[in-house]
């Protein structure tokens, strides 16, 4: 048991509590995802921990486990359009939303990481902070999370390989900057955020 879930051990029993997180905020290029859990309590999962802190080899060996022992469990996102619509936060709220909603079994308290709470989920709500390292809920879905946005961005170099989405997963590492200045923005990359904006055509133009 991680070390929060102790304080929402005193909770009914028979209420169903899923845990929300989310991967890639902070890349320049693809989705947001997000994933929302419901694990069993008579099928702990050992070795649950926030994403970061994980192997790629572990993350995909947990993920595998959380889909087949949760009681329920759903991957949602937020397109790239709708992250440069809505910036990267509301875009952020609105896959957590989806994930949440895509349950098949809709929760009596959803625990979200961070320090915001989605508008809308159609059950109670509380942000923790860090809930990613303490709240086994949190964890899994950190880690479904984030295994199905590797893929993604697996997905991405396959399409783009000039980028090497494959190494940077995204983020604004030297190698993904120096591709991004070498090439240009291609389809998947966020033209809201200022990396990417600067590149595009007219902006030294703007006043």
């Amino acid at each position: 048991m991680l070390k929060t879930d102790l304080f929402f051990s005193n909770l009914p029993a028979a209420m169903r509590v899923a845990g929300i997180d989310e991967a890639g905020r902070g890349p320049l290029a693809g989705p947001v995802y997000a994933a929302a859990v419901i694990l069993d309590p008579a099928r702990p999962i050992m070795g649950l921990d926030d994403s970061k802190k994980l192997t790629p080899q572990r993350r995909e060996e947990l993920a595998l486990e959380i889909r087949s022992d949760a009681l329920a469990w759903c991957i949602a996102s937020a397109t790239v359009e709708e992250i440069d619509r809505l910036n990267i936060l509301q875009a952020t709220m609105l896959a957590m939303r989806r994930a949440c909603e895509g349950l098949v079994i809709m929760p009596d308290l959803a625990l979200v990481d961070g320090n915001c709470l989605p508008r809308g989920l159609a059950c109670l709500a509380e942000a923790v902070i860090k809930g990613d390292a303490t709240v086994a809920s949190i964890s899994a879905a950190s880690i479904l999370a984030k295994t199905a946005r590797d893929a993604d961005c697996l997905a991405l170099h396959a399409v783009y390989p000039d980028y090497a989405f494959d190494q940077h997963k995204g983020y604004g590492t030297a190698l993904h900057l120096v591709r991004l200045e070498s090439h240009g923005p291609c389809p998947a990359h966020r033209r809201s955020f200022s990396p990417v904006r600067r590149l595009l055509p007219g902006y030294y133009d703007s006043p």
